[in-house]
Order: structure tokens, then sequence, then C-alpha cells
């Protein structure tokens, strides 16, 4: 009997452990697929939604018209759309320094009578970050030493105004109005801030080429005013491609701060921060041009540098 008794407590043992396994699985089941209906509840199913993107509809770049008539210029702006639309973390954060930087260019684009798309060259250049290329060119407009020095910015060791937001700005809008004067098109002014006016020149010349969208260049010109309007749609309409971000986490512009004028030598910026109520590294966020911990200035130049509030 006792041997008997023990057999059925054991059997109750794992119907009891069976069951409670079981519960368990549903209910880990019903928290990670309890929103999901159908046949999206199952295991082997995927639970993002891709979708292609719409374009049966006009895009334009500057206001001047993409064909979309042209198959191909149709399907090679789809490329772009479809790609950019699925960069997400570049995405979102592209949306929240936006906020920093297009004010301050918009304002210098209207000054040069130049179209506020071209404001977006910025972002696919270099997402709106003071980056370095590995062809060497560098800051948010992404200027090559030479072009730089042919616009009228510093470029050396201890300063390097391809990182100066408001220089650099004023530089690209000089250099890409100059291509539109040259060109006549700002399609073609974009392909040339890419390619080089040199080479655009020359190729609509041996392809007898009467626009952008009839000449075939490099794969990344090719694709670089496609890649403008593509960032310009998804970042008027981020709630229609699925991005939300709230006011409040915007990066603000960086404008909270005074100004102080430097005629000399500087032996270190560590110390001018500290006797300036701040520290290195918050000045060289609104100093990036400052690319030394010290300044020589033997020709006694004048340099604005910005002193944060706040600290």
């Amino acid at each position: 009997m006792a041997t008997q008794n023990s057999k059925i407590t054991k059997h109750v043992s794992i119907y009891s452990a069976s069951v409670a396994l079981f519960l368990t699985a549903a209910l880990f089941g019903s928290y990670r697929f309890g929103n999901l209906g159908g046949a999206e509840a199952r295991f082997d199913s995927f639970t993002q939604r891709v979708r292609s993107v719409d374009v049966n509809k006009s895009y334009d770049l500057a206001g001047e018209a993409v064909p979309m008539n042209n198959f191909d210029a149709v399907e090679r702006l789809d490329r772009e759309l479809v790609a950019n639309s699925y960069l997400h973390g570049s995405t979102i954060l592209n949306i929240k320094l936006a906020h920093r930087y297009f004010p301050m260019m918009e304002k210098m684009l209207a000054e040069y009578n130049i179209p506020d798309d071209m404001k977006y060259l910025a972002v696919i250049e270099s997402n709106l970050r003071n980056v370095t290329s590995p062809a060497g060119a560098k800051g948010i407009w992404q200027f090559m030493e030479a072009t730089a020095r042919q616009y009228g910015m510093e470029v050396g060791t201890e300063v390097d105004e391809r990182y100066h937001l408001e220089k650099s700005t004023r530089a690209f809008c000089r250099f890409i109005k100059d291509c539109k004067q040259k060109f006549g098109s700002w399609t073609l002014a974009a392909a040339a801030y890419n390619g080089g006016p040199a080479r655009i020149s020359s190729e609509l010349g041996n392809q007898r080429a009467a626009n952008f969208y009839e000449l075939n260049l490099t794969e990344e010109t090719m694709r670089y005013p496609f890649r403008i309007v593509a960032m310009k749609e998804i970042l008027k309409n981020p709630a229609y491609y699925g991005y939300f971000v709230k006011e409040e986490g915007f990066y603000n512009p960086l404008d909270d701060c005074t100004e102080q004028t430097v005629t000399g030598k500087i032996d270190s910026w560590g110390d001018f921060a500290k006797q300036n109520g701040t520290d290195f590294r918050r000045l060289k966020v609104y100093n990036p041009w400052l690319v030394a911990a010290s300044l020589t200035n033997k020709t006694g130049k004048t340099y604005v540098v910005k002193i944060p509030r706040n600290g």
C-alpha cells in the first residue's frame, strides 16, 4: 500500500508540474504576444511591419520636379526612400539635431537667396555631426581642405573652421550658389557638390546630357540628389514614416552663451574655460573649431569664442 501511495503521489506531482509549466508558458505567451492578433501571434512570425514607400505622387528638389514619368528616376528615388526610411537610429537623431541646426541654416540660406531644401545636404553629408570622412572631408558640410581654404575658412592644427557652424554654412552657401550659376540647376548644383563641378561639367559635355537625369555618373553622385529628396520627405513627414519625437526630446540650439573676443595667445583653453566659469569639454561643444588645447595666434588674428552660460 505504501508503494502504491508513493506511485500515486509521484503521478500527481508530475501532473501538477506539467500544469504549472503549461500555465507559465501560456502566461509568457500572453505577455509577449498579447497585443498581436491572428497569425501574428504565432512564434514563427515577424512582429515588425515593413512596407514599401508610395512613389505615386510628385517630388521635387528645390522646386525642380523629379521626372516621375521616367521609370529610371522613379526607381532611383524609390531606392533612397526605402533605404532611408528604415535607418531608425540615424533618423531619430537627425530629427533631434535638425531642431538645433536648421534654424540658423534656414536663416543663412534665405540671406543668400538659396532654396530651403539645400539644408538637407548637411543631413546626407554628415548626419548633422562634425565628422571626418575617409577622404579627409570635415565638419557638418564635409569640406575638403582645399575647398575650405578657397571659400575663406582657416584650416590648421589649432583652428579648423570647417567645424565652425556659421562660417562653414556661409562657405556652403557661396559654393552651392556658384554651382547653381555655373549649371543653371539646383539639382546639378547638388550633384556638383558631391562629384565636383569640373567632373559634372565634363560629363555633361561628354554625354551630351541636358540635365542631371540624363547623366551616368559614379554611383554615389547618381544617388546624391535622390537622397536629398528622400531625406526632405522623411524629415518633413516623420510621423508618416513612423518616427515620433516629443518636443522635449529635441536638441536645443547652442545659443545659451556669451561671446568673447580673443586677439592674442591662449596657453591653455582649459585654463581659459575655468576662468570663464565653464570647463574644457563644454567650451569645445560650443566651439568645435578649436582643435588644439592652446592657441599660438602669432598674427594676432581676431577670434570670437562662445562661452556657455550655466557652466
